[in-house]
């Protein structure tokens, strides 16, 4: 496998570096001159360079685009704890700061949404909008499980899984093939091509990335009964402050397109619901084209700051 500088430091039309934030440090590419920071927040199993289509559409409309290794992944730290929801939104926010920005457009993706939901309640004056690709509200996505044991409990059956010990193991053995499998099995057909399966399951390789990843995982469940669980859900009743933009692919199955939808009850401003056809969990990839349609679109429409 190549070394972990190899994988994480891809060349593009980028500039790789290094940022301190919430004591941690992160490794993020950062593309664009001077126009409003969109920070771009990866989801499970990926990287930072799972938004490599947006650091080149977004700078070509006139943003300054930032994709960052979140905490435990890619180039980026790899602590023994902060993987709640609660310190990735501080981290968030940090990064955000020391990139020179009084606040950023939010886009994330799977986890990555979360914690833009998440950024909008604990860090509104630093987040101008949120855009949530692939990702209910939190609470939302609570309830979807509960109600929906059938649909979306099945769904999040990996999930369950991820809470055994060493269950990482399983993951990264035999070339991370797993998690090649979890692509193709999120995925609408026709994707991932051969060249983002390889780069996923060799980011994923990279030493402490597996236990990492699961840490976010576990932390979800078992946050459930315990007070920081209790005091998280309890603030993030409250509405959002910020446009709103959901993009969803229409054959997600790891999380169901039902099971996002009624997120904007949790959203007072600005709130859109688009539904991307023949895209799977990972629309920003599978489909960059129609899917930077709709963000660029959006950021675009003076009705969508209202």
């Amino acid at each position: 496998m190549p070394s972990r500088d190899q994988i994480v430091h891809l060349d593009g039309p980028w500039t790789h570096r290094e940022i301190s934030a919430n004591g941690t440090r992160f490794h993020l590419a950062d593309a664009g001159g001077d126009g409003p920071l969109v920070l771009l927040l990866h989801g499970f199993p990926q990287f930072w360079w799972s938004w490599h289509n947006q650091l080149a559409s977004l700078p070509a409309a006139g943003y300054r685009a930032v994709s960052v290794d979140l905490r435990g992944y890619g180039g980026s730290d790899k602590p023994p704890r902060g993987y709640d929801l609660v310190t990735l939104a501080d981290d968030a926010a940090g990064l955000v700061r020391a990139l020179g920005e009084a606040n950023a457009i939010v886009v994330g993706h799977d986890w990555g949404g979360l914690l833009a939901w998440t950024m909008a309640v604990y860090h509104p004056k630093v987040v101008q909008r949120i855009v949530a690709v692939s990702a209910p509200h939190p609470l939302r996505l609570r309830r979807a499980v509960r109600e929906d044991p059938r649909g979306q409990g099945w769904a999040a059956r990996n999930t369950v899984k991820f809470q055994v010990p060493r269950w990482e193991h399983r993951l990264v053995a035999d070339d991370a093939a797993a998690i090649g499998a979890l692509l193709h099995e999120w995925s609408a057909p026709g994707w991932p091509d051969e060249r983002s399966e390889r780069l996923i399951r060799q980011a994923f390789q990279i030493p402490g990335v597996a236990h990492c990843a699961l840490e976010y995982q576990r932390w979800l469940i078992r946050s459930l009964p315990r007070p920081d669980g209790i005091r998280y859900a309890r603030r993030m009743r409250s509405p959002i402050q910020v446009p709103t933009l959901q993009l969803h692919g229409a054959q997600d199955t790891c999380v169901l397109p039902r099971s996002a939808q009624g997120s904007g009850r949790y959203v007072e401003a600005s709130y859109r619901w688009k539904l991307l056809d023949g895209a799977g969990h990972f629309p920003h990839q599978e489909r960059p084209r129609a899917f930077d349609a709709q963000l660029l679109g959006w950021l675009s429409d003076p009705e969508s700051e209202l």
